[in-house]
């Protein structure tokens, strides 16, 4: 009887022990499998938001224009610092006169008191006329800015061509931002020999370059002489072949154009008045 007792306790036993284990091993494997797809819907989310916010990114940006290819940030512009070889005091006008195969030319620089904002930076409307031999020909207001470190940036110009009083085309005319147009440089702050650089672009219609020869030529016009002057050749891939020299003294600005390629055309610094 005893031992009937002993044998029944111990199959019980046995059976307990059995369901315990099995039930250890059933919760482990199922807590193994929630963490695992806790794991993996964590991976997505996150994927999920850092796509998200990397697309508003960029709607933001090209809200902005800064998705744009032009290197125009209009914080460079906030402290601009004038450049001594192309001043840009209201009030001042430059007057040049020359020659052009064989006609007199005369050209009027005003700057004016206006302005003109462009891809966000505030321009300097300077108005330049041009007559020859007494007829008024030429009617165009450009538009420059100087940037914080001093260079001189060229944003456009509207410009007007007239014959006997009225407008005859308006070739040549651009503005940066529109139609693919970018801004170049007209002047450095810190001009060094070999410096080339793009002046204006608009394509097929405005492609101006320049670079750099000298800093230190010598210069004899009417309105007097100048050494240490700073010496440029220009020309544009839109008449190849053609080029001229443009001859800047520090503190006054530009003295003498002359061709050199082609054409004897020469235009000099006669007078600057002032307001």
């Amino acid at each position: 009887m005893k031992h009937r007792i002993m044998r029944v306790l111990i199959v019980l036993l046995l059976g307990v022990a059995l369901v315990m284990v099995s039930g250890f091993t059933d919760t482990s494997s199922e807590d193994t499998s929630d963490e695992g797809i806790m794991e993996e819907e964590t991976v997505e989310t996150t994927g999920t938001e850092d796509t998200e916010e990397s697309a508003d990114v960029d709607d933001v940006m090209e809200e902005n224009g800064e998705a744009s290819d032009s290197v125009i940030d209009p914080a460079d512009f906030t402290d601009g610092i004038p450049n001594p070889y192309f001043p840009l005091t209201v009030g001042t006008t430059f007057v040049l006169e020359g020659e052009s195969d064989g006609e007199d030319i005369k050209v009027e620089m005003y700057v004016t008191d206006q302005t003109k904002e462009i891809l966000g930076v505030t321009t300097i409307v300077v108005r330049e006329r041009e007559w020859e031999d007494g007829e008024f020909i030429e009617d165009t207001l450009d538009w420059y800015a100087n940037d914080n470190e001093g260079n001189v940036w060229y944003f456009g110009e509207d410009s007007k061509e007239y014959g006997d009083g009225k407008i005859l085309s308006t070739a040549g005319s651009w503005e940066a931002g529109v139609d693919g147009a970018e801004p170049g440089i007209l002047m450095k702050a810190d001009p060094r020999v070999g410096d080339v650089y793009q002046q204006e672009y608009y394509e097929g219609e405005a492609e101006d370059m320049a670079e750099v020869l000298s800093l230190d030529a010598s210069v004899t016009v009417e309105y007097g002489s100048f050494d240490n002057c700073l010496q440029t050749k220009e020309w544009t891939p839109l008449e190849p072949g053609i080029e001229e020299h443009k001859f800047y003294a520090n503190g006054i600005g530009l003295l003498l154009e002359m061709a050199v390629t082609e054409g004897d055309e020469r235009l000099e610094l006669v007078e600057i008045l002032t307001e």
